[in-house]
């Protein structure tokens, strides 16, 4: 399929709208910082970072109108071979040192234009963020989008896995593992947390304290805004740490810097870090939890004192929304075969499509930690780290903002362990769907939301449903799992 090109009034828009450095200080800055080598990188529609590097004397003020070249045909997602040639447009605003690297480097996360009639791609990820914040003040609803995710992973000291025509396996290991308590061999100095009980242990039972805090000091390096760190649920080296809220398409960089930091820090010292939804089996799967607000300049919309969990009218149809479109959202947020392996009961994973104030068993939770107007938000529970994040944040804005319009209703909230409700009590309660496969059928009969404003594309949908269906469900379908050999060898 052929990517569309569309006019640059929106990102032009969006771009002026957005205070930040200038090239000419980026530049400056860069050069009193002993930069020696500037890292360009752009994300593919997947939700993968790709880059490649340039001496600093590459890096001029016309460099960021300019442009820098790249073979789109190479990268997922993107364009066909005959049509390959593409251009990065670096972000001033989002320029960095890396705090990763031995020589010094400045980040900068790219744009992506056409190289001949100079418009913004459509598959561009980050574009789709950027019309989705330029349709949410046009809409006159509100100016500003908050979001604030919970991307949860797991740490491990080492990771096999292959699949060939004659083997499939996965190995994992780590010094937090439970499965380690009877090793013979070096001295056993036992302290594992057990499965499901990782949370909140102090040391020597949670042995990543350090690593988690020399994580946060890069991510800080880096110019995140970091508010906690902390084990998570499961055994082996679960692992959360909370960033500041920020706006849509900001929050979706800093994802981006996240996972690459986290990653990257892990290595160096010797551990290994994923951010597969489920990971191992028998323990709880790693979640991204999305806080959500909408503001008026300095008025939070979402409060009021006199509604149910202090929410306002428009928070409540915003639900509505989200739980309306749920099924066709997760086709983004929760964007893999492995992601439905998290979404099942019995691991605090939230597979109801119900809101509730304090209830972690719904799709969405309205925190109560203060009744403070500007601490009211919402928290979508379903997607995952594995997601791409600016199609993700966008798409979950425009299905709140679909309720907002059209004033859905989201089922009346219930404020109860939905997990153990009786069975004339649930059939009342729909589910999130069980695979990767239902989610992009709904996807596919559910899209109008999307596409309202241009924010989303027919091209990049139909491209994001056809990717998946080859890429990840009939990938995984084809091939023998390996708990089939014991369930069926005897047959």
């Amino acid at each position: 399929m052929t990517a569309t090109l569309e006019p640059t009034a929106a990102l032009e828009a969006a771009v002026k709208a957005s205070p930040g450095p200038s090239p000419a200080d980026v530049i400056r800055r860069a050069k009193e910082a002993g930069v020696q080598i500037v890292d360009v990188k752009f994300t593919d529609l997947p939700g993968t970072w790709q880059h490649f590097s340039v001496p600093l004397k590459e890096l001029e003020e016309a460099t960021f109108t300019e442009g820098l070249g790249f073979d789109g045909s190479s990268i997922r997602g993107f364009q066909a071979i005959n049509e390959s040639d593409m251009l990065l447009m670096p972000d001033p605003a989002s320029a960095f040192v890396d705090p990763c690297l031995a020589v010094p480097t400045l980040s900068l996360t790219c744009d992506i234009v056409d190289p001949i009639t100079r418009e913004p791609y459509s598959r561009d990820p980050r574009y789709v963020a950027r019309k989705a914040e330029a349709f949410l003040k046009k809409s006159g609803v509100a100016t500003t989008a908050y979001f604030g995710p919970e991307a949860e992973f797991y740490i491990f000291n080492s990771v096999r896995f292959d699949q060939n025509a004659h083997e499939g396996y996965y190995h994992i290991d780590s010094e937090e593992g439970i499965w380690n308590s009877g090793t013979n061999g070096t001295a056993n100095l036992g302290h594992r947390p057990r499965h499901k009980e990782g949370y909140f242990p102090v040391p020597p039972t949670d042995k990543l304290q350090d690593l988690r805090s020399k994580i946060v000091l890069a991510m800080i390096a880096a110019g995140i805004e970091v508010e906690v760190h902390h084990h998570e649920v499961g055994t082996a080296g679960q692992t959360e740490i909370d960033m500041r809220y920020n706006t849509l398409m900001r929050m979706a960089d800093q994802i981006m810097m996240y996972k690459y930091i986290v990653k990257n820090v892990c290595n160096q010292h010797g551990y290994t870090a994923t951010f597969m939804p489920k990971p191992m089996f028998g323990d709880n799967g790693s979640g991204m939890h999305v806080h959500m607000s909408l503001w008026n300049d300095d008025k939070n919309l979402f409060y009021d004192r006199n509604g149910y969990a202090l929410i306002s009218d428009a928070a409540r149809y915003y639900i509505g929304g989200l739980i309306k479109h749920a099924p066709a959202l997760l086709a983004f947020a929760a964007p893999t075969t492995n992601s439905y392996r998290r979404l099942v009961p019995g691991y605090e994973a939230p597979t109801n499509l119900i809101y509730s104030q304090r209830n972690r068993s719904a799709i969405c939770r309205i925190p109560m930690y203060s009744t403070s107007p500007k601490a009211k938000r919402l928290e979508f529970r379903a997607p995952d780290p594995s997601s791409n994040p600016y199609l993700t944040f966008a798409a979950l804005l425009m299905a709140g903002l679909d309720g907002i319009k059209n004033k859905i209703e989201p089922p009346k909230p219930m404020d109860v362990d939905l997990y153990e409700l009786e069975p004339d009590e649930r059939r009342h309660v729909k589910n999130t769907p069980g695979s990767l496969l239902e989610s992009l059928q709904a996807l596919e009969a559910d899209h109008d939301f999307l596409l309202e404003g241009g924010v989303f594309t027919q091209d990049l949908i139909d491209t994001w449903l056809a990717l998946k269906r080859t890429k990840d469900v009939d990938a995984v379908a084809l091939r023998p799992h390996p708990y089939e050999f014991f369930l069926y060898y005897d047959v």
